[in-house]
């Protein structure tokens, strides 16, 4: 990528169009390229790094992410509902992690709608605490539902949305290594529901 900045910059204006074309190109797939990287130490953290386990307030958590996906986000028309969410345990940036995964490719996937709606909602049950970020987009087949956590099984080219089909894998993964599980209910064309679970403290 270096080097192609500095042969635009040096050569560009010499450059037919094909050639222009070309070095495009290569600068988009190295700038892919340096978001899997990013995303694979990402995963690897997940696993090595220590855990600090505290309570966290996570209606201040969820509003916190949000904010950010809405500055982010500046020129979308997205709707933002959260319920009372029960308190959970475990590590605050891990779980923020998560959240922001979840709320990120539920904003992803709205992006054709107006407004995207994104819904955050929690309880508990059976010894445990449950959330949930449910979003009105395009929704998945249930019959590639394995597919979904699988680190590089992606449900949608990079022609259609961007990714590395990374970050459910490392919500899964992090939620499991707090002791919870993670699920998920959607259907073609009228969104998607993801859960996870956290044990009480």
């Amino acid at each position: 990528d270096g080097y192609c900045r500095m042969l635009t910059k040096k050569y560009g204006s010499t450059f037919d169009e094909g050639a222009a074309r070309m070095f495009n190109v290569i600068r988009g797939n190295t700038a892919k390229m340096n978001v899997l990287i990013d995303d694979l130490l990402s995963f690897s953290r997940v696993l090595r790094n220590s855990m600090t386990l505290s309570g966290i307030d996570m209606d201040g958590l969820a509003c916190t992410v949000w904010d950010d996906l809405k500055a982010a986000n500046p020129d979308r028309q997205l709707e933002f509902k959260s319920a009372k969410l029960p308190a959970a345990w475990g590590d605050v940036s891990l779980i923020r992690q998560v959240l922001f995964n979840l709320m990120a490719n539920a904003v992803k996937f709205t992006e054709d709608r107006a407004p995207a709606v994104i819904e955050i909602s929690g309880c508990v049950q059976s010894g445990e605490v449950v959330y949930c970020v449910t979003d009105n987009g395009i929704g998945f087949d249930m019959a590639y539902y394995d597919r979904l956590f699988g680190i590089f099984k992606r449900l949608y080219n990079d022609e259609e949305y961007e990714g590395t089909g990374v970050g459910l894998a490392i919500v899964q993964r992090i939620v499991k290594r707090h002791g919870g599980r993670v699920w998920a209910k959607g259907k073609v064309d009228e969104g998607a529901s993801f859960r996870f679970s956290l044990p009480q403290k």
